[in-house]
């Protein structure tokens, strides 16, 4: 959340170990999202309502300025039932200590509540009713539901007769999140409480039995409190994502201090349990992204936030490059395994040669598995090999490959690390999406951005319309030993109008 200038993030941690359990609410600060620093914990198992773990939950800044967390517990009887937790002192401007009052929980699972599938409240609107609402994931079998509730206190809460949303054969629904977007520029973030007429509401759940977040976009009927999906993409584990990687958990925020909504995603390990040991730690946040709605009302937009690039510093790059068909070019002048890379791609004078789309090809991941990056097409695979080895045996490609449908032309956006370390154990799945662009409008321009740290790699494809996370763990390509190519090996040659990459500094993390 943003409070009186300061960004608090709060997360799920083991304080004991690098594995899940023992769950508490860790709590750092910053001024940038950037440059963090730890706080104590702000609230851990103390109470009944509390004792067996304090799961997710969301922020909420109530009138007066006074922010209330709302979180789920797990309370002796191993219910899952949500709990508030406030600020002791508002003057401390870090917010350190927080209180749990005794008249927690403020929501049990009562009547067809399954009490062990009802958590993770997200943040709640205040509506033209008066009341405040909120909605908590759950399920009724293999019906996934956002189950609604109404205060005029934030204490006592009420169920409405029935779900903001639900959705057949999608199992349980964890980490919802329910915010509106303006249906056109410009492209700011709006507070969760606006309710004028025009807007439109995002809705997002994380499917506990896929282990990916999908998204519809639709509208929110204020007097009934229904959400209603506008069918341009399905209601189901097939629908839009925000990211089609190893993204999970996610959560945005309104950030009042610059107008714009921000969306925080979970990547976890896909090395080993024995590795996270040896590390100390598993898991991470993702880079925080500025989201908005696309121009064209379909899906969302999202771009890492304007002050990722205050860590850049060493510069390269390359203008006006032909990659030929089965070529590299090599990225020289920085240390690759910390870098920012953005090119932009001329695919103008070879269009008509892309491949035919088969209609068959509906799922982008499969896809991506079958035509990996050294499976030559037409136009394309072509892109970026980054964490490589200057040989190239170790590299993790990040690409495009574009298909021609009648008149119109598919993009195809692949993340393939199969080739990413020598080490063994490593679940190294190729990711993939469609990019809902119009290469003829943008006169076969197409845009590549990709955030390298270690041993992840996060790209945005046609400006942030579809968005990979991968995490790899390279044996040979770490440090000084580690580079970034432009490779191209479909039949065409492709054109980089420009390429610029930057070396990017450590963010601060420290204690206070």
């Amino acid at each position: 959340m943003y409070y009186n200038g300061i960004y608090h993030l709060f997360y799920q941690f083991n304080p004991l170990q690098p594995v899940w359990g023992n769950i508490v609410w860790a709590h750092s600060y910053s001024t940038d999202m950037i440059n963090w620093k730890p706080l104590q914990h702000a609230i851990y198992p103390t109470k009944p309502f509390d004792i067996n773990g304090c799961w997710s939950g969301s922020a909420t800044i109530l009138p007066g300025n006074k922010p209330v967390i709302m979180y789920t517990g797990i309370d002796g009887q191993n219910r899952q039932v949500q709990n508030v937790a406030f600020p002791k002192n508002l003057s401390d401007p870090y917010l350190r200590e927080w209180v749990k009052p005794d008249y927690n929980p403020v929501i049990k699972p009562e009547g067809e509540i399954n009490s062990s599938a009802f958590r993770d409240p997200t943040t709640a609107w205040y509506g033209p009713d008066s009341h405040w609402k909120t909605i908590i994931g759950s399920r009724k079998g293999r019906l996934g539901m956002a189950v609604l509730y109404k205060s005029r206190d934030f204490v006592k809460w009420v169920k409405a007769e029935n779900p903001l949303h639900s959705s057949q054969n999608s199992g349980m629904w964890e980490c919802p999140d329910f915010f509106p977007v303006l249906p056109k520029p410009p492209m700011l973030g709006v507070d969760n409480s606006v309710t004028r007429n025009g807007l439109k509401h995002v809705f997002k759940v994380s499917l506990d039995e896929t282990r990916y977040d999908y998204y519809t976009i639709g509208t929110y009927d204020f007097i009934h409190n229904k959400y209603v999906p506008n069918g341009l993409s399905p209601d189901n584990n097939t629908g839009l994502r925000f990211d089609y990687g190893n993204f999970y958990a996610s959560k945005t925020f309104f950030d009042e201090g610059k107008g714009r909504r921000v969306l925080w995603g979970w990547s976890n390990e896909s090395d080993s349990t024995q590795d996270d040991w040896g590390k100390g730690w598993a898991g991470i946040q993702t880079i925080p992204r500025a989201l908005w709605l696309d121009g064209n009302g379909r899906q969302v937009v999202q771009w890492p936030i304007e002050e990722v690039n205050k860590l850049r510093k060493k510069e390269v790059g390359i203008r006006r490059k032909t990659v030929k068909s089965g070529r590299v070019i090599e990225v020289k002048g920085i240390e690759a395994a910390q870098a920012d890379v953005e090119v932009s791609f001329d695919l103008s004078s070879s269009l008509d040669k892309a491949e035919k789309f088969n209609l068959s090809w509906s799922d982008p991941q499969k896809l991506c598995g079958q035509k990996g990056a050294e499976e030559k097409g037409g136009i394309g695979p072509f892109g970026l090999y980054v964490l490589a080895t200057d040989d190239r045996e170790e590299r993790t490609a990040v690409f495009f490959r574009i298909f021609k449908e009648g008149q119109k032309h598919v993009i195809l956006m692949c993340q393939d690390p199969t080739k990413s370390s020598k080490r063994t154990g490593l679940y190294k799945p190729t990711y993939g999406g469609f990019v809902n662009y119009d290469l003829r409008k943008s006169g076969g321009k197409l845009s590549l951005r990709t955030l390298i740290d270690h041993s992840v790699v996060e790209s945005f494809g046609a400006k942030g319309r579809t968005c990979i996370t991968s995490r790899v763990y390279p044996n040979f390509a770490v440090g000084s030993n580690a580079c970034i190519f432009a490779f191209n090996n479909g039949a065409e040659d492709v054109k980089i109008i420009e390429l610029t990459a930057w070396e990017i500094k450590r963010p601060l993390m420290n204690g206070i």
